[in-house]
C-alpha cells in the first residue's frame, strides 16, 4: 500500500503542474510566438507548427522529471 500512496501522490503533482501550465498559458505573451514557431498564411490557409515552443516545453518537462527522478 506504500508504494501505491507514493505512485498517486507522483500522479497528483504531475496533474497539479500541467493544470498551473494550462492556467498560466493564456497569459504568457510570448508563449506560441517564439523563434523557430512556422507560420505559413495562404489565403484559405493557414499553417501553424509551435516547434520552438515545443523544444522549450520539452526542456522545462525534462527538467522536471529529472528533478523528480533524483529525489526518487
Amino acid at each position: 500500500m506504500e508504494q501505491l500512496g507514493k505512485i498517486i501522490i507522483i500522479i497528483a503533482v504531475i496533474l497539479l503542474i500541467i493544470g498551473v501550465i494550462f492556467y498560466f498559458s493564456g497569459k504568457l505573451p510570448f508563449l506560441g510566438k517564439l523563434p523557430g514557431d512556422i507560420v505559413i498564411e495562404k489565403e484559405n490557409f493557414k499553417f501553424y507548427f509551435p516547434l520552438g515552443t515545443s523544444i522549450l516545453i520539452s526542456l522545462f518537462l525534462s527538467l522536471i522529471f529529472y528533478i523528480i527522478g533524483k529525489f526518487r
